[in-house]
C-alpha cells in the first residue's frame, strides 16, 4: 500500500450528538451509525454512508486514527472495517501497534519533553490556580503527558484561553479550546511526529491527513494533501495551506465528505502504484 491516511477522530470523522449539526428537517436526516458507547450510552456517530466509505479506506490504505484521546478513550471506539494496525493517541504521545503501546516510542517522547518544555505539574498547578469553580467541571492529565480542563463553555470568560496561551507559550506549551475542553499540550508533543514514525516503518509514498483543531495543524502541514471541515478552531481562524482542501460543510456531513475525499485520493494513488509495479515487473521479465 502506497498511501498513509492519518485522520483526527472527534469532530473530523466521528461526532457526538451535540456536534452532529443536523440542521435539516428530521425526515431528511442521514442514517447514523454509533461507533462509541460510554457508560452504557451511545456517544459518537458517523453517517452510514461514511461508515461504508471508511471501511473501504481502511482496506486500501495504511489508515491511522490520530487522536488527542488517551489510549483508554480510543479503545471505546469501534470503527467500521478491519482494525487498523497503527493508531496514534495522546496527540502523538502514544503509538499503538496492533493495539499495544510501543514502549520505545513512549520513552523517546518522554525524553524529548523532559528536555524541551516546562514540566506537566507546573502547568497543572497553574490550571488549578486560575480556573474558576463557577465554570470548571474537571481538571485532568492524559497519559501523564498533557493536561486539560472540562468546562461549562457558556460560562467560560472569552479572555481565559488567550491569557492561558500567553502564559503557556514561553514555557513551551500550546493551548487549544475544543468544545468543552481546554487542552494544554507540550509543543514537541505532535501528531505529525508520530505519523512520520509510522511512515518510516511502513515505507509509504504519500501521506493524507484530516483534522479540525489547532492541535491538528502540524499534522495537516506535514501531509502531502490535507482536508479540514467548515467547523472547529482552524475554520474559526480561517486557517489554510496550499495543499489543504477546505470542506465547507459542517458537522457529520463534513465527516462524510472528508472520508469520501480521502478514499478517492487513496484509490487513485493505489491504482498508480499498482500500475507502476506491473510495469516494473514487465521490464524485469523482458
Amino acid at each position: 500500500m502506497s498511501v498513509l491516511v492519518a485522520s483526527d477522530l472527534d469532530r473530523t470523522l466521528i461526532y457526538s450528538a451535540a456536534a452532529l449539526g443536523l440542521d435539516m428537517p428530521d425526515a431528511e436526516a442521514p442514517r447514523l451509525l454509533c461507533v462509541e458507547v460510554y457508560q452504557g450510552r451511545p456517544l459518537s456517530y458517523l453517517t452510514e454512508t461514511a461508515a461504508g466509505l471508511l471501511a473501504e479506506l481502511v482496506r486500501t490504505s495504511v489508515f491511522v486514527p490520530t487522536t488527542t484521546r488517551t489510549v483508554e478513550q480510543y479503545r471505546r471506539i469501534r470503527l467500521p472495517g478491519p482494525t487498523p494496525r497503527f493508531a496514534i493517541c495522546a496527540n502523538g504521545g502514544q503509538l499503538l501497534v496492533d493495539g499495544v503501546p510501543d514502549p520505545d516510542w513512549d520513552a523517546r517522547v518522554r525524553a524529548t519533553l523532559a528536555d524541551a518544555c516546562a514540566p506537566l505539574e507546573e502547568v497543572r498547578a497553574h490550571l488549578r490556580a486560575t480556573a474558576d469553580p463557577a465554570w470548571l467541571l474537571k481538571e485532568r492529565s492524559a497519559e501523564e503527558l498533557f493536561a486539560y480542563l472540562v468546562v461549562r463553555r457558556e460560562l467560560l470568560p472569552e479572555s481565559y484561553v488567550k491569557e492561558l496561551s500567553q502564559w503557556a507559550e514561553p514555557r513551551g506549551w500550546t493551548v487549544s479550546l475544543q468544545g468543552r475542553k481546554i487542552y494544554a499540550v507540550p509543543d514537541p508533543l505532535t501528531k505529525s511526529a508520530a505519523v512520520a514514525e509510522v511512515k518510516s516503518r511502513t515505507g509509504v509514498d504519500e501521506v493524507l491527513a484530516a483534522g479540525d483543531s489547532l492541535l491538528d495543524a502540524d499534522l495537516l502541514l506535514a501531509a502531502d494533501r490535507a482536508w479540514r471541515p467548515g467547523h472547529g478552531e482552524l475554520a474559526a481562524a480561517g486557517w489554510t495551506a496550499p495543499h489543504l482542501t477546505v470542506v465547507e460543510e459542517k458537522g457529520v456531513a463534513a465527516g462524510e465528505i472528508i472520508v469520501r475525499a480521502l478514499g478517492e485520493r487513496s484509490s487513485i494513488s493505489w491504482a498508480r502504484a499498482r500500475s507502476q509495479a506491473i510495469r516494473a515487473l514487465s521490464r524485469g521479465r523482458g
